[in-house]
């Protein structure tokens, strides 16, 4: 039925637009496939069946998606394979379109995703780099390179993307007739679903774990004085996850590229100069500036993180063990203290609340984070948790609160309790019209070319 197969592309197009899937997904794979070759003492050529000018796409690729789309529950079929191949190809004409119209995004923003899903896979096998290495036969280093690749390639297409779709907006009147087209027995039924919140308090680092940072980076500055390799201390000192490629140095940027104080100090510095170690968002720097012409420099970093102390913890568990007190006597409203307080940047746009990815602050019970599941497990609806340990998307030490405000019994679907998840099908599949229509007119520009086993999808037609 239409909505049937519009609810598959839909779920493909989320499917493809989860950047943690993908990059992690292709990357384990391809990593495992090397594992298995050498484990078995026998190699085979993976295959490429799509290029789009320099860009591929592997067999395995298009393998590995296909499975983790199942184990996802979705169903198989000829038509999701090819609807998965053929966003693949997408995505490379989009990366490919976006060298051509010189579409760029920063090195800091693919540094910043690079780490924090290089720990999402340690975080797979227990936070043991050796572990890891073990399984994939790679080093850390070579993992690190590969994923922050493609990891690039991702956000090229996030944003061809954006750029594609960002006039698009959907009307009540287009919802309710997408809707109202829909057959009464292909209604989708949702499981139970909840209404939850969170307030997040980061523990900020003390003054004397700073020092012992900002110590560190001097110590590595005074080598540096004494004319050792900046790239060589880079590779094995720095905690920024591209110095393994590239020896720290961070090419050519332009005003605005680079957070304010980084790009600050970079038109402070003379030719050659090495700073002594400053603070930004991300930790602690050295840099040395190799080259400034206008309004763009070239420079080299080492980054250091400042670690929060126990004591750094605790302050932020009797802070927001305070807060809980005031909400429950109703002093303050939660949502008022979420947005006041909160340092969970996602859900204080929300008022505290965990939301699904089309924004719907009713989240499946089913999909939700496990930490969050086995914590309002035992709660009654109503109730805020004591504070819980808590590690950020950036991997930062924290504590956090959470409240189950309700609970959803299982139904079919209807306008009034899911009007966010229609409205969000009705918004992507006008969004998918709009890609597939700049597809048919952006291909002409480069050279595609599809392995003919992948005929009977028709991609080029």
């Amino acid at each position: 039925m239409r909505f049937m197969k519009m609810l598959q592309n839909v779920k493909i197009l989320r499917f493809l637009a989860n950047s943690w899937i993908l990059v992690m997904l292709f990357s384990l794979t391809s990593l495992a496939q090397d594992a298995k070759e050498k484990e078995d003492n026998s190699f085979v050529l993976d295959k490429i069946i799509g290029k789009v000018d320099n860009y591929i796409v592997l067999k395995s690729e298009l393998e590995a998606a296909y499975q983790n789309y199942l184990t996802e529950g979705n169903p198989g079929s000829d038509q999701a394979k090819c609807s998965l191949l053929n966003r693949m190809v997408m995505n490379k004409l989009m990366v490919a379109k976006a060298e051509i119209d010189s579409v760029l995004v920063t090195d800091l923003e693919v540094d910043q995703n690079t780490t924090q899903r290089m720990n999402v896979i340690l975080q797979n096998y227990g936070n043991s780099p050796e572990e890891l290495e073990r399984q994939y036969g790679k080093t850390l280093d070579q993992i690190k390179i590969e994923l922050r690749d493609q990891i690039r390639e991702q956000l090229l297409a996030r944003e061809m993307t954006q750029r594609i779709t960002k006039d698009i907006d959907i009307t009540p009147s287009e919802v309710k007739r997408f809707f109202n087209k829909i057959p009464k027995d292909s209604l989708p039924y949702y499981s139970a679903d909840a209404e939850i919140g969170q307030i997040v308090r980061v523990a900020k680092v003390n003054h004397q774990q700073k020092e012992d940072a900002k110590n560190r980076l001097e110590e590595l500055r005074n080598r540096l004085m004494n004319g050792e390799n900046f790239n060589e201390l880079a590779k094995k000192y720095s905690e920024d996850p591209s110095a393994q490629s590239n020896g720290g140095e961070l090419g050519y940027q332009g005003r605005g590229n680079m957070v304010p104080e980084f790009e600050a100090m970079a038109f402070k510095l003379r030719k050659g100069e090495i700073s002594h170690p400053f603070e930004s968002p991300f930790g602690f720097h050295i840099m040395q500036l190799i080259d400034r012409r206008g309004n763009e420099y070239n420079s080299r970093h080492i980054l250091v993180s400042a670690i929060p102390s126990q004591s750094d913890i605790d302050r932020a568990t009797q802070f927001l063990d305070s807060l809980r007190r005031k909400i429950v006597k109703d002093s303050i409203k939660f949502e008022r203290a979420a947005k006041l307080f909160s340092d969970d940047k996602e859900t204080k746009g929300h008022s505290g609340y965990i939301t699904d990815q089309d924004g719907d602050v009713r989240v499946a019970l089913n999909r939700i984070d496990p930490a969050v599941y086995l914590a309002i497990d035992p709660m009654k609806v109503g109730e805020i948790s004591k504070p819980l340990p808590y590690r950020t998307e950036g991997q930062k030490e924290a504590v956090r609160i959470i409240y189950f405000k309700a609970k959803i019994a299982p139904h079919q679907a209807n306008l009034t309790d899911d009007w966010h998840r229609i409205q969000s099908a009705a918004s992507a599949e006008k969004k998918d019209k709009a890609i597939n229509k700049w597809f048919l007119k952006a291909r002409q520009d480069v050279f595609i070319n599809i392995d003919p086993s992948y005929n009977y999808c028709k991609i080029l037609e």
